[in-house]
């Protein structure tokens, strides 16, 4: 094998016991299970004083079929601000086995910036996603029982809200009917499965504060309503505290460590296209209590998850970010220029400036919430220097920092440079401003989105949209965040409009109320919540040896 595949790089490294990487950052064995030598789940609460560090988001410019490396850059950040002397601690997402054994991959980072067991991260890891699939899917099981013993709540069949999961792409499970098979089987009605990280459990776990409040919000979640329209949640149905002890590990974060041995958060994975796309609150605040610095993601570009953490996990969180960095790479802003796939290698600056205004928008809508922002430009090895100059100028013309990243091959030392414009970012001082008045009505959220992050004109509801907002009116949830399902690849609704278009209209079709989360879903265009795997998936490079080395894991 040789060392150019992520997964060969990884295995050629030597790793330190989980053991060593708690003491770097003051964590005893007594606050840490040890899951194997390399990974271990964190006990909370940390006891003893801790001043919470600085926060670092790492977003991105929409991405492309060319791949962003937003995660390798995260990672490389993350080692680079440790080896200029600033003690820091990544807080990513898990990886879901959707886009592992599908198309996009694994979310472990790459060639010299991982983090690590890759393998082990990005399979099955501590068994969080698992949990969470059977937590929602005994939830699931229990409505379906007691309709089937009696139906107390009169609950209608045709109104249960809360559909079965699996952490796979599995497009057969979009639509189904369950409950055939006689009178012993259950009721039979229309059902259909969600992929697990657009589970609202996962979005409920990564947004708990503690045990009691992972209860609490369990037992809000909605799961559909009785014959007379009124809603039915899982406190009603009394199993909150059977779900609850379903996730007492799972909400404990996960901690491993990168390539370079530099400590890393690593717990929960919900995805920004279809959900709230941001890592555990106990994570980022784990985080942010053990380093001087705390580096996070958030999913897809910085439309969709960099939105959500802001104006979802951040009011959670009680922590504004203190510097946000933008991923862009020449071949990404060249496709949003329209060059091919096949063509991006070769040297375009008139489809690289043209697509440069897909990260200006970027740029302007992060700069809305009034923290510093920095770009990071992820270099390939086609990109020209005549490219990554002009990039380079396009981001300074708007009097921003950007730095040039080599993290792939160099690791932290190749991204020295952008830790320290974070670093300077980071200490400048700043005023967060939300995007919208807590409490402002959904309606104007959504507005407020398409407006100043999408940069569109309108917004549209179908009819379903229309008479739900009127009936969210009178039960007091038309005031919730909103959470918009759009498609990742596009800052309009549509996949296929690439660059920095204007003058669009969002289409929401349907909202779907998460109460145990705390907001409603906005769901715009033809975006799914189960995709379905490529013509050509991963799952079909990837083996494993008699003596248990996997290949093909990227």
């Amino acid at each position: 094998m040789t060392l150019n595949t992520d997964i060969a790089i990884s295995q050629a490294t030597p790793l330190d016991p989980i053991e060593k990487i708690a003491a770097k950052v003051g964590l005893t064995p007594d606050q840490i299970d040890p899951y194997g030598h390399t990974k271990a789940k964190i006990n909370l609460p940390l006891t003893g004083q801790h001043q919470l560090g600085k926060l670092v988001l790492v977003t991105s410019i929409n991405p492309t079929p060319a791949g962003e490396g937003k995660s390798t850059v995260a990672i490389g950040l993350g080692d680079a601000l440790n080896l200029i002397g600033h003690k820091t601690v990544l807080a990513l997402r898990e990886p879901s086995l959707g886009p592992v054994m599908g198309l996009k991959g694994g979310a472990t980072g790459g060639g010299h910036a991982q983090v690590v067991p890759m393998e082990d991260i990005n399979l099955h890891f501590t068994g969080d996603m698992h949990a969470l699939t059977e937590a929602h899917d005994t939830l699931a099981a229990l409505i379906d029982n007691h309709i089937q013993q009696g139906n107390e709540l009169h609950l209608d069949p045709r109104q249960i809200v809360w559909k079965r999961v699996l952490d796979i792409n599995d497009r057969a499970l979009r639509q189904t009917v369950i409950g055939l098979g006689g009178r012993t089987s259950g009721v039979p009605r229309q059902d259909g499965f969600d992929i697990t990280v657009a589970s609202e459990l996962m979005a409920v776990l990564c947004l708990s504060e503690d045990l009691t409040d992972l209860k609490r919000r369990v037992n809000r979640i909605l799961i559909g309503y009785n014959t007379d329209k009124e809603p039915v949640t899982v406190g009603d149905l009394k199993v909150g505290g059977a779900i609850t002890l379903l996730l007492k590990d799972a909400i404990k974060p996960n901690l491993v460590q990168t390539l370079e041995h530099n400590p890393a958060i690593i717990h929960g994975g919900p995805f920004a296209n279809i959900a709230h796309g941001c890592n555990s609150v106990l994570a980022t605040q784990t985080a942010l209590k053990l380093g001087d610095y705390a580096v996070t993601e958030a999913g897809f570009g910085a439309d969709l998850g960099g939105e959500k953490f802001m104006d979802i996990k951040t009011p959670v969180l009680g922590k504004t970010p203190d510097a946000v960095v933008i991923v862009a790479t020449v071949r990404a802003l060249k496709y949003n220029g329209g060059v091919k796939r096949a063509d991006l290698e070769t040297e375009n600056l008139a489809a690289l400036k043209q697509g440069s205004a897909n990260l200006l928008r970027h740029i302007h809508s992060m700069q809305q919430y009034g923290v510093p922002v920095v770009v990071a430009i992820n270099r390939f090895t086609s990109d020209t220097d005549a490219e990554i100059q002009t990039l380079t100028d396009i981001v300074k013309a708007q009097n921003v920092a950007v730095a040039t990243t080599t993290e792939w091959a160099d690791g932290g030392a190749g991204t020295t440079d952008l830790a320290e414009a974070v670093v300077k970012a980071a200490n400048q001082e700043s005023h967060f401003t939300p995007l919208v008045e807590p409490g402002t009505d959904l309606l104007t959220q959504v507005k407020a989105i398409t407006q100043k992050i999408y940069g569109g004109a309108k917004v549209e509801l179908s009819s379903k949209a229309q008479r739900q907002l009127k009936t969210f009116a009178k039960r007091g949830w038309d005031h919730l965040p909103v959470c918009m399902a759009k498609t990742q690849y596009s800052l309009t609704d549509d996949a296929h409009q690439l660059g920095a278009p204007t003058d669009f209209t969002i289409h929401v079709r349907e909202f779907s109320p998460r109460l145990g989360a705390g907001f409603v879903v906005a769901l715009t265009g033809n975006v799914l919540t189960m995709p379905g795997l490529p013509k050509h998936p991963a799952a079909l490079d990837m083996d494993i040896a008699a003596d248990g080395t996997i290949t093909g894991l990227f």
